[in-house]
């Protein structure tokens, strides 16, 4: 597409013309002469001299400092991540069910939604408009997964649990597993751990992004919650009825504790 045409879509100032159609984005210092690049951060700014991009994403104390064809935005970087989503758009979904996967019966799965090799669906669940389950992904009975949301392969979605809409899970992610509630009986010579029956959910909310191998508890009594437009990195450990409010992010390898 042409700079005009990414103006269009998403605004901003637009400062002169590309004469190619660009074909991707790129860091200012490793760009090719058919790719818009970006400056956010003004100790880059030295490298716009030097950068090899057709066009460059700038702010407006910045629109001054280069020649390049450019476009002014308020926010040049999340300008720039939207041109990268136009560049590489999700891949489309196509409704079918693999003959290899099991659903159940009960299970409501809508005819738009993909459902690939190997995959689970127990009894009650409900699968929106436009869902992507991955290859040996499994979907425990009761499970509700709203429209447009994307499984890769092998995630877990224990009974009883909701996700909303337009979210996004990697491989290995694991919802519903049960949280750590044991209460210590030690009174007598024979005292043991005795094991609190986990009877909540997890309810996740829309436009979450969860990376591979988290891990997401469900309550004890009440459910785990997770806001909307929460993104959660890899390999992190939330604990049984934490409530992560909405726009939250977290970076990986953190634990958190129940009840947080």
């Amino acid at each position: 597409m042409f700079l005009r045409d990414i103006q269009q879509i998403l605004g901003g100032d637009l400062i002169g013309e590309v004469g190619v159609s660009l074909t991707g984005v790129g860091t200012i210092e490793g760009a090719a002469a058919t790719e818009i690049t970006f400056l956010a951060n003004p100790k880059y700014r030295s490298a716009l001299s030097s950068t090899r991009a057709a066009a460059v994403i700038v702010g407006p104390a910045h629109k001054d400092l280069t020649a390049l064809p450019r476009i002014v935005a308020e926010n040049p970087y999340a300008y720039f991540a939207r041109v990268a989503q136009l560049f590489s758009p999700p891949q489309q979904v196509i409704g079918s069910i693999h003959s290899s996967a099991v659903v159940h019966s009960s299970a409501q799965v809508s005819s738009s939604a993909s459902v690939a090799e190997f995959v689970s669906i127990g009894s009650g669940a409900r699968i929106g408009d436009g869902v992507c389950i991955g290859p040996g992904s499994v979907i425990g009975d009761g499970v509700t997964i709203g429209a447009g949301t994307r499984l890769a392969a092998r995630v877990t979605i224990y009974d009883g649990c909701h996700i909303g809409a337009r979210g996004s899970l990697h491989s290995g992610v694991v919802i519903g597993a049960d949280g750590f509630g044991f209460a210590p009986d030690f009174s007598g010579a024979g005292g043991s751990w005795v094991k609190i029956p986990q009877t909540g959910g997890v309810r996740i909310g829309d436009d979450v992004e969860i990376g591979a191998n988290s891990t997401i508890d469900r309550g004890a009594i009440d459910d785990t919650v997770i806001g909307n437009d929460v993104k959660l990195d890899n390999q992190i450990q939330i604990g049984h009825n934490c409530v992560i409010g909405d726009h939250t992010i977290i970076s990986g390898c953190v634990g958190i504790a129940g009840s947080a």
